[in-house]
């Protein structure tokens, strides 16, 4: 049985209800034609593994990601920089438009639990910035700018492998530690 609570998604494992995993897709508004196919690849392999895809929710790798996300029958959550859900690609699920232009980077940081980037200029390098200094994961596909505590990823399914073993490795030292 699967439901909501408090706006997330849940999935039912047993007795206890857990949410959903949501992993950020970021990367250039205008990409090329592999980073397109990178991003889709993302958005298709995060819904097969139960993800909820945060985005930008607009063009290039946010819509390809979106994409993918949606035709594997995955939720697309995206966060808009202006002030009408009507500005979203047709991918995204929900659409919350927040007129907040690029701070809404900050949105998309900290509602994601890792940070998948694919390509990018500096509206990406914020958003990894900002999960960097939340202690996200952060992958890197295809980025040109390395930063210092991003994880380059060699493919697609690279990428959203590690996005889940950096999150259970994440979750275990929280339970170890107690947090």
């Amino acid at each position: 049985m699967a439901g909501n609570h408090g706006g997330v998604p849940l999935t039912n494992r047993g007795d206890l209800m857990e949410r959903k995993p949501i992993i950020g897709v970021i990367g250039a508004s205008e990409e090329s034609p592999a980073g397109y196919a990178a991003a889709r690849e993302v958005g298709r392999r995060l819904a097969e593994a139960g993800a909820v895809l945060v985005c930008g929710g607009l063009g290039g790798v946010m819509e390809a990601a979106a994409r993918g996300c949606a035709e594997a029958g995955g939720l697309v959550l995206g966060i808009l920089p202006g002030p009408e859900a009507a500005e979203a690609n047709p991918f995204v699920g929900i659409a919350v438009p927040t007129n907040m232009g690029h701070a809404r980077n900050v949105i998309i940081a900290h509602t994601a639990q890792a940070l998948i980037a694919v390509e990018g200029e500096y509206g990406t390098l914020s958003e990894i910035a900002i999960g960097l200094k939340l202690g996200r994961p952060v992958i890197a596909l295809g980025t040109r700018h390395p930063v210092a505590g991003v994880v380059a990823a060699a493919s697609p399914e690279a990428a959203v492998r590690l996005a889940f073993s950096m999150l259970a490795a994440a979750e275990a030292d929280r339970r170890f530690h107690g947090d």
